[in-house]
């Protein structure tokens, strides 16, 4: 499966507004990511467009979760960003050419397109098994409890926290 760059991104902010105090503009969601701003807003748009996240107007304005983060899974921002649907599409290529079948004899999917079927629900269902909420948990283990905190007081410096 190829995934779009945006779901990288799209993942790395829903696991930071975690530790925000209040909405975060986008600008500053890229800032922090060192990345383009319109390309950081184009996936964050995606994200309030699937409902995951809120885009709060004026000028404490910004993205926040909608729902808590134990509640989105990866799948959910996969699907957001990079769309639902399937990565395999079966174009029945066994019905053409000299020996091509006839569709009467093609009433159920061929092995490849079984095959397939069968490896994006595992890659779907692995996906939906991971919250952010469990991203979450592996930034504390990986770079200590301190991490989103300290992020979260820059993310939001007129919060008091930073």
């Amino acid at each position: 499966m190829k995934l779009s760059g945006g779901v990288e991104w799209a993942l790395h902010c829903c696991v930071v507004l975690t530790a925000a105090s209040q909405p975060v503009p986008a600008a500053r969601l890229a800032l922090l990511h060192d990345v383009s701003p319109s390309y950081l807003a184009k996936q964050m748009q995606a994200l309030s467009r699937a409902g995951l996240v809120t885009s709060v107007q004026g000028k404490t304005g910004g993205y926040a979760l909608t729902r808590p983060a134990s509640e989105i899974t990866v799948l959910d921002v996969v699907q957001a960003v990079d769309g639902a649907d399937p990565a395999f599409v079966c174009t029945e290529i066994r019905r053409r050419g000299p020996f091509g079948a006839p569709p009467e004899a093609c009433t159920k999917p061929c092995g490849i397109a079984g095959v397939m079927a069968a490896a994006e629900a595992a890659w779907r269902a692995s996906l939906q098994a991971v919250t952010i909420a469990d991203l979450v948990g592996s930034v504390e283990r990986d770079d200590g409890p301190e991490a989103l905190p300290t992020i979260g007081a820059w993310l939001n410096p007129s919060s008091g926290r930073a």
